[in-house]
């Protein structure tokens, strides 16, 4: 008889990574709008944070709900909700690629937010729509391709960046890190059942509040005076009907559009990686609620998609199951309705929780080469490479605005010291790239050359069309979507002839083995 319970101890463990997740996603958008796009605290915590927050809230319950009833149909107690949240990707474009620009452009906040509220939402009717294609995505599109994808994802944007961080903090960060994977990483049950995740955390924070009682620099509580209120959500719907009005929303949609698909593809994978662990969720309705997620973020006043989030099979390792999804949408929804999205962190360190993303991203690195057959690894290593560019990208963008410059005006000078153009090339459309790579990679091992030339084919249309490799360099946003035809037409020719060259092979091959 399988266990029916609404919470289990592994939820605890998977509460504390999803939520720091979350958490992380919160604070980005505190910081974001009020130091880049002029927001005051009274619409960042008035309306953007509870509207955030229900959005968050939808998604928890919907997964957890569809995990317990996969959990009664297959009689099966290790079922793990799919962990859901702000897209962190989405966040950081359309702050930097809409809301920023039009403040920068009109010093208007409050229209700045409104671009945001009709991105979102015209977002959220685009993955409605992917929904009912999502399936067939599915079928046709090897598991090495989604799983690599994911993984590239995983190392370069969840890992690396706050590796880094705890590394340059070592006193503060590293032992919390080593704990976590002390105790994911061997299974071993702690004394008194103690989570890992919260005894990581426990530990960072009194290592922080002992280094700063001795007088030493190294935590710095947030210095901001806290003052209980609550904050109740808004209806936005009007402050969008606004912006739709002048057709400037439009301007967008090369930014808009290109984050859906992300998106839907985003999802999509991360289903694969549910699968791959052992959960299959059916993609429509998993696809229809995320949309959903996104809508009621947008009608309440959070300009930021939310997502299906990367992980599963991290939380479902800690022993996480469904509660742990109730439990993160109650708490964050709680914090951000009493304005405490920052409160946190008057306590506990951002260091000592940013080791739970480090499992998170090596878990998913790791599952993608061993949840393929051997020979396909070749196509989980070559799907990694977009990603890298990506991020690499975001490192060159960091470093040049901190030098007071952008890539419009340095990419000419690096010449052959740094072959930046091929940099930013492939990390256009980047998921898209590494699907399509990795799949060709996938029918190439398995000599199945006329499914290799079909997924060159569609690399040779999404090239075409901009969504992949195109792009334009411009003063202050640097670089831009290039949504058009002939956009990338030097990739969408070398795609149609490596297509043509797959087609001959096949024939060859026919010959072939027709004279043995």
């Amino acid at each position: 008889m399988m266990n029916a319970r609404w919470f289990c101890r592994g939820d605890i463990d998977g509460f504390f990574g999803l939520f720091v997740d979350n958490l992380l996603q919160l604070m980005l958008i505190a910081v974001f709008c009020t130091r880049f796009c002029g927001m005051p605290g009274a619409l960042v915590y008035g309306k953007i944070m509870p509207g955030a927050a229900l959005s968050i809230l939808f998604g928890n319950i919907f997964y957890a709900w569809q995990a317990r009833k996969l959990a009664m149909r297959t009689r099966r107690d290790d079922v793990t909700a799919l962990p859901y949240g702000i897209n962190t990707v989405s966040l950081i474009a359309y702050v930097f690629l809409i809301i920023m620009p039009i403040y920068l452009a009109t010093k208007d906040a409050s229209l700045a937010w409104r671009a945001g509220l009709f991105a979102c939402l015209a977002s959220a009717v685009l993955e409605a729509i992917g929904a009912f294609v999502g399936d067939w995505v599915r079928k046709h599109t090897p598991r090495a391709a989604l799983l690599s994808t994911l993984a590239g994802i995983a190392i370069t944007f969840i890992s690396m960046g706050f590796v880094f961080q705890i590394f340059a903090t070592p006193v503060l960060a590293l032992l919390p890190m080593l704990l976590i994977l002390f105790t994911y990483g061997s299974r071993l049950k702690l004394p008194l059942g103690l989570p890992g995740g919260f005894v990581a955390v426990v530990v960072g924070a009194i290592i922080a509040w002992v280094l700063k009682w001795c007088g030493l620099g190294y935590f710095h509580p947030l210095a901001d005076p806290y003052h209980f209120r609550l904050y109740y959500p808004h209806t936005a719907f009007g402050d969008m009907l606004v912006f739709l009005r002048d057709g400037q929303g439009w301007k967008y949609f090369s930014v808009i559009f290109p984050m859906a698909l992300f998106n839907v593809v985003g999802s999509l994978q991360n289903l694969e990686s549910a699968e791959a662990a052992g959960d299959t969720y059916n993609t429509r309705s998993s696809l229809l609620v995320n949309a959903l997620g996104s809508a009621v973020a947008a009608c309440l006043g959070s300009p930021f998609p939310t997502t299906i989030y990367i992980g599963h099979p991290g939380w479902k390792a800690m022993g996480a199951r469904w509660g742990y999804s109730i439990l993160n949408g109650a708490v964050i929804t709680v914090l951000c309705l009493i304005g405490g999205v920052t409160l946190v962190l008057k306590v506990v360190p951002m260091e000592a929780m940013i080791g739970i993303l480090l499992w998170i991203g090596i878990i998913i690195t790791a599952q993608a080469f061993a949840e393929v057959p051997r020979k396909h690894a070749l196509a989980v290593a070559l799907g990694l490479v977009p990603a890298l560019a990506s991020w690499a990208l975001l490192l060159i963008n960091t470093a040049l605005a901190k030098a007071g410059t952008g890539l419009f005006d340095v990419a000419p000078k690096f010449g052959s010291d740094l072959f930046i153009y091929g940099i930013i090339s492939l990390s256009q459309g980047f998921m898209l790239t590494s699907m399509v790579l990795a799949s060709m990679m996938v029918f190439v091992v398995e000599r199945q050359f006329v499914k290799a030339a079909g997924w060159m084919l569609a690399g040779s249309a999404l090239s075409y069309f901009g969504l992949m490799h195109a792009y334009q360099l411009v003063p202050q946003a640097g670089v831009i979507n290039n949504l058009r035809p002939g956009a990338a037409g030097d990739f969408a020719l070398i795609y149609l002839v490596a297509a043509g060259i797959l087609i001959l092979l096949d024939v060859y091959r026919r010959k072939i083995a027709g004279k043995s």
